[in-house]
């Protein structure tokens, strides 16, 4: 994803010569390229990760488009009150990119695991935040958040994620149709879209079809497909890499709050808690009941229902 992502990004760099890249002593190999092709459009402002929103900040004031790179923790935490101040107050058209979104640097500690960053982002107003599930989903939605000209966050994985498939193209500020199912609609955002399609692979093989859905734009949140797949299911499961409060599942659960019936929600994430350690991240998969195999099992557990419907002569497909 991460090359995915560089090369959309220099072929907008060719388009448009207002776009400039920062990082803060990143990126080194993966920007090499960027860097002889437009020299002084890539900005290193050192480990200075306040300084480099300041700066992408100041240049998008005088019309310049900065695309700002940081490891995810970097790129959200450390510099939370120059991105609702600089950048979400003044409303202004700078894309922040989180490298190793969610626990892709598992295996680094606590300093760089970014479980809350989906939610740090969406409790800004006006702030565009995506987190694409494949390369696809990056290459396609960087040009149209460039387009979009507002403020936002992109999400992106470490490197080498797997292709999905699917059955619409990634659009952006609309969910993305990956499956036709029935009864039940898995909800995934990030790369963890990899671990979904190796789960709902198995299920097939059990004769278990739910519909799946990727929400590679969790705000604005597409409500009017939300609101159509609560028409067609009895539950819907929420997969994400972040924590139980504030990600996809609370936006899910906020928008059928002022529903007056809604199908069962069931999110599956990392909870209420640091993960200690330097797990693997297929381990850290295994331990929090994010890896394909528990998603398999979480959705089994759920099934009968949909089952029993199904063989009373319901057909519909989500």
């Amino acid at each position: 994803m991460k090359l995915a992502f560089i090369q959309a990004l220099t072929r907008l760099a060719r388009e448009d010569n207002r776009i400039v890249l920062l990082t803060g002593d990143l990126g080194f190999g993966v920007f090499d390229e960027f860097a002889r092709e437009f020299g002084p459009r890539y900005v290193n402002v050192g480990v200075a990760e306040a300084q480099l929103i300041m700066a992408a900040a100041g240049m998008a004031s005088v019309g310049m488009r900065p695309v700002k790179y940081s490891i995810a923790s970097f790129a959200t935490c450390r510099c939370f009150e120059q991105l609702k101040l600089a950048v979400a107050y003044a409303q202004l058209p700078v894309i922040v990119v989180g490298a190793g979104g969610g626990y892709a640097y598992s295996s680094s500690g606590v300093t760089h695991h970014a479980g809350e960053d989906i939610s740090l982002l969406c409790a800004l107003p006006g702030m565009t935040v995506v987190a694409p599930g494949d390369p696809q989903e990056a290459a396609s939605l960087l040009p149209q958040m460039h387009s979009a000209g507002r403020c936002g966050y992109f999400r992106i994985g470490r490197g080498k994620e797997p292709a999905c498939r699917s059955i619409s193209e990634p659009v952006l500020g609309k969910a993305r149709l990956m499956q036709h199912g029935r009864g039940v609609a898995v909800l995934s955002t990030g790369e963890i879209a990899s671990e979904v399609q190796a789960a709902l692979d198995e299920l097939r093989r059990r004769g278990v079809v739910p519909s799946w859905y990727q929400y590679h734009t969790i705000k604005p949140l597409d409500c009017q497909t939300l609101d159509a797949i609560a028409q067609r299911v009895q539950t819907i499961v929420v997969v994400e890499e972040h924590l139980a409060h504030g990600g996809l599942a609370a936006q899910v659960s906020n928008h059928f709050a002022s529903r007056p019936s809604h199908p069962a929600l069931i999110a599956l994430n990392t909870g209420d808690g640091f993960v200690l350690g330097s797990p693997h991240k297929d381990e850290f998969r295994r331990n929090a009941g994010l890896c394909a195999a528990s998603i398999a099992e979480a959705v089994m557990g759920i099934w009968k229902e949909p089952q029993a419907a199904h063989r009373a002569g319901s057909t519909a497909s989500a």
